[in-house]
Formats: C-alpha cells, sequence, structure tokens
C-alpha cells in the first residue's frame, strides 16, 4: 500500500462505498460450506482407524485451526488434532497423519487447478510472468533464471544428505527410548496418512474434494458482482484470482497485505484499474477472513459448552467404534 499515491488510496476507499455486500455475504455463505464439506472429508479419513467423531466437532475442530493458522502458521493442524484429542479421544498422531493427507491432497488439487489455468489462460500467463516476474528479476540479478541445472544438483545433494543422516540415526539410536518414541509418533503419522488407502467411501470422498475447491473458487468470483468495475468478468479471471492468490498465501501469513497486491495485478489483465484492482482484493480476502475470524471465535465459545451439555446428558464420551452424527 505505501507504492500507492494519497489520491489512489482515497479511490480504493471511496471505492468500499460503492459495493454491493450482498455478494460479501454470499462469499461468506460459500466458504462456510467450503469448510463443512472439508468437515465431512476429514471425518471419512478417520473411519478406516475406527474413529467416528462428532461433526459439530470436527467442524468446530477445522474452524479453530483455520484461526489458529491467522496468527502462526501450521499452528492450525496442531490445533485441529488436539481438539479432537481432548474431545473425542482420538491419539494426536493419528489424525495428525490425517492432516498431513488432507495437504497432500489440496497440494495435487492446486496443482492440477494450476495446470488448468496454464491451459486455459496461456497467453495471459505468459504475459504476466514475462512483465512481473522474469523481467524484474532479470534487471535486479542481472543472471538468467532460465537454467535449471543448478536446483537439480542442489536437490539431489540435499537428498543424499538426508539419507545419510537417517541411516546414521538408525545405526546409532535406534536402542534409545528416544528413538523409540520418535518411531512411535511417526508410526501414527504413517497409520494416519495410509488411511487415504483404505477409505470406505472414494467417489463420495472424490465429490467433497471437488466441492471444496468449486466452492473456493466460487467465493472468489462471486465477489466480482460488488463493483461495477469487475461485474462483468467470469470464471477464468476467478480461477486466475484463486491460484495466483493463493500462493500469496501460502507466502505471507494468512495472506494479509500480498493477496490484495496478487490480485490488483491479476486484474490487470482484464483491464481492470489498479485501484479497482486493490478494492477487489481486499474485498475477497476481508470476505473470506472476517468469515474466518467469526466462525472461529463461536467455535472457540460453543466447543466446550457444547461438549459438557454432552457429557452432562450422556454420562460418558462417545469415542473409538461409536459413530454419532
Amino acid at each position: 500500500m505505501r507504492n500507492l499515491s494519497p489520491d489512489q488510496k482515497k479511490e480504493i476507499f471511496e471505492s468500499f462505498r460503492q459495493v454491493n455486500y450482498s455478494w460479501i455475504i454470499l462469499a461468506f455463505v460459500l466458504g462456510i460450506f467450503s469448510h463443512i464439506f472439508r468437515t465431512l472429508r476429514w471425518k471419512i479419513l478417520m473411519e478406516p482407524m475406527g474413529y467416528y467423531p462428532k461433526t459439530s466437532n470436527v467442524f468446530m475442530a477445522v474452524m479453530i485451526g483455520y484461526l489458529a493458522n491467522l496468527a502462526l502458521p501450521r499452528l492450525g493442524e496442531v490445533s485441529r488434532c488436539g481438539i479432537l484429542t481432548r474431545y473425542e479421544k482420538i491419539p494426536f498422531n493419528k489424525s495428525f497423519g490425517t492432516v498431513i493427507t488432507e495437504r497432500v491432497i489440496d497440494m495435487l488439487s492446486f496443482l492440477l487447478l494450476f495446470l488448468l489455468l496454464i491451459i486455459t489462460q496461456t497467453g495471459k500467463i505468459h504475459t504476466y510472468i514475462e512483465q512481473k516476474i522474469y523481467s524484474p528479476l532479470q534487471d535486479k540479478f542481472n543472471f538468467d533464471f532460465s537454467g535449471g541445472s543448478y536446483i537439480t544438483w542442489m536437490v539431489l545433494i540435499f537428498l543424499f544428505a538426508g539419507l545419510l543422516a537417517a541411516f546414521i540415526i538408525y545405526r546409532n539410536f535406534r536402542h534409545t527410548a528416544f528413538y523409540k518414541k520418535i518411531y512411535n509418533l511417526f508410526s501414527g503419522l504413517l497409520e494416519g496418512m495410509r488411511s487415504l488407502t483404505r477409505i470406505r467411501k472414494p467417489l463420495i470422498f472424490l465429490v467433497y474434494t471437488i466441492a471444496i475447491w468449486v466452492l473456493y473458487l466460487l467465493m472468489a468470483w462471486v465477489v466480482f458482482f460488488s463493483l461495477e468495475e469487475t461485474y462483468g468478468l467470469g470464471l477464468d479471471a476467478g480461477l486466475t484470482v484463486l491460484v495466483f492468490g493463493s500462493i500469496g498465501i501460502m507466502i505471507v501469513q494468512g495472506g494479509i497485505g500480498i493477496y490484495p497486491a496478487i490480485v490488483a495485478e491479476t486484474l490487470f489483465l482484464w483491464n481492470i484499474p489498479e485501484t479497482r484492482g486493490y478494492a477487489m482484493g481486499w474485498l475477497i480476502w476481508a470476505s473470506q477472513t472476517i468469515m474466518i475470524i467469526i466462525a472461529g471465535v463461536f467455535s472457540l465459545i460453543l466447543l466446550p459448552v457444547l461438549n459438557k451439555s454432552m457429557n452432562d446428558k450422556t454420562g460418558s464420551h462417545p469415542t473409538k467404534n461409536t459413530e454419532t452424527t
């Protein structure tokens, strides 16, 4: 934002007064549904291990996890597994293994979307990379980034060093209590990750995964309708914003700051003025972030209350091999 002039900043804030906020509310609702599908998908991963947690607990764990991720990287994955350990008695390492599996699936889904973007938007992406990424790096570092042989050698060296370190640790520390503790931890993680190969509802799992990413796309796209300048943009622009915006969220915690900038740069390819692009970026980012904050805070409040109420009624806690909806 510091690179913008006072007039540009004023124009961005003026844009917020012209917004049709009903579309922002719709994006909010779509975001909630995407997390409901993520909840149901996560439950499927835990079923092969014999765990059937309550859907409400899993959903609130997911939302609290997203809230925690706004504060510290990867804190959300730890916190949501800790919640299931506390309220559903699911071992932490096993649920964490399923979270890793989820992350792998999400990354594969993202790569597929990125490939789809390259296929459908080759011209625009080539122009964007050439003007906004490659040329600035070339001018700044005076280095040809087109060659990739040095990267291959670096990967091979790190791979060899990792295998050598693993062999030394196994040979010298395998009889110690600390090694056995680490071994048990990774065994639980692997069991959670292997749950993907033993899921009982693979078709439903695939449907949930597709639904999650379709809703992510719609969350970005419907916000376009809130401003007159972006009203006519199609799903191709929404897909581009989703992919490039996701990269920004991976780079900067919560995507704060960088997400609106990426959206502004991306929408420039559709001839959207920079100030309107920034305004749209802040609107998309804010709709997602506010939704996470509200749902996460409510989950923090309701989780102990609802579980205390359930325990008082039943006198016990549903854990392994008991399915509760």
